[in-house]
């Protein structure tokens, strides 16, 4: 019979040492992989050197690869965020409020001074509509079902006057990005749409012939500008990382090329609370169903 001998202290040891060598190994492999971030349609969404710079700005600041992950409505990209899929993304207010309990607010833009922005009914610049009550009996272009601007706005107005959408307007459709119901109203496809009123500002100074087509009928009161958030099942350091690389962007030449492109003057640290007023539309909205 063959005996083995017993395990000595010195090979305990050396087992030990390299276990905890692999362990101490594995950060850097951990950290090579790409952070991801999610971006809902917005009026740039097909700009390709944005997203080369937002890539580019927050890799340097984390020091690892960043990857943005573009999905074509709000819903696809919330999903993967609520899911713990992508470690940080651009959402919308309501669908924040949608899943609060789920999402913490990494930053809020600043948008002319302010981590607010507001909700535009627009009609064709030619129409003599004054109000919402004006659109009745309209095809209507909405943005996206979990849109605050492009959607809940509108539905929580008309549930305070007892109506839905569905049968105020003739007839009701989604264009799935801000920038199609500018489009739509444009081209007479649409006579009125629910738009988000700084997509529809800054796209009048870079599109103003196509925006000039168009006019505001209606504006909401501010709400809280969309906000960059995380899953609460994400790493709460990468989180910070995150964070702290938004509001540093004024101090990079790919961070300023981002604010100017999206005509923002930075970004601060957000607070859940800013989102209130999106969540009462929602109560309001339900109301009626």
């Amino acid at each position: 019979m063959r005996h083995f001998a017993p395990f000595g202290r010195r090979h305990v040891l050396g087992r030990m040492l390299l276990t905890a060598a692999g362990a101490l190994a594995a950060p850097p492999l951990l950290a090579s992989r790409a952070v991801t971030l999610g971006l809902t349609p917005v009026f740039l969404d097909s700009d390709i050197v944005l997203v080369r710079h937002i890539e580019s700005h927050i890799s340097a600041r984390l020091g690892r690869p960043v990857q943005v992950v573009k999905r074509r409505t709000y819903r696809e990209v919330t999903s993967l965020l609520v899911a713990g899929q992508l470690d940080a993304a651009w959402i919308c207010g309501y669908p924040f409020v949608q899943y609060r309990e789920a999402l913490d607010v990494l930053a809020v833009p600043l948008y002319r001074g302010q981590p607010l922005y507001r909700a535009y009914l627009i009609a064709r610049q030619d129409r003599g509509a004054a109000a919402l009550v004006d659109l009745r009996g309209d095809i209507h272009a909405f943005s996206d079902p979990d849109s605050n601007s492009g959607f809940l706005v509108t539905g929580a107005m008309l549930a305070d006057i007892g109506i839905t959408p569905g049968a105020f307007f003739a007839r009701s459709f989604f264009t799935y990005g801000h920038r199609n119901v500018i489009r739509a109203v444009a081209a007479g496809l649409a006579q009125s749409g629910s738009v988000d009123g700084y997509v529809w500002d800054v796209m009048s100074e870079i599109e103003p012939a196509l925006v000039g087509a168009t006019r505001i009928v209606q504006a909401s009161a501010p709400m809280g500008f969309p906000p960059f958030a995380s899953s609460r099942q994400a790493d709460p350091g990468l989180a910070r990382s995150i964070r702290d690389a938004l509001l540093t962007m004024p101090e990079t030449p790919d961070g300023r090329a981002i604010l100017a492109t999206l005509r923002l003057d930075g970004f601060v640290a957000g607070s859940p609370d800013l989102f209130d007023s999106i969540a009462a539309l929602s109560k309001r909205a339900q109301a009626i169903g």
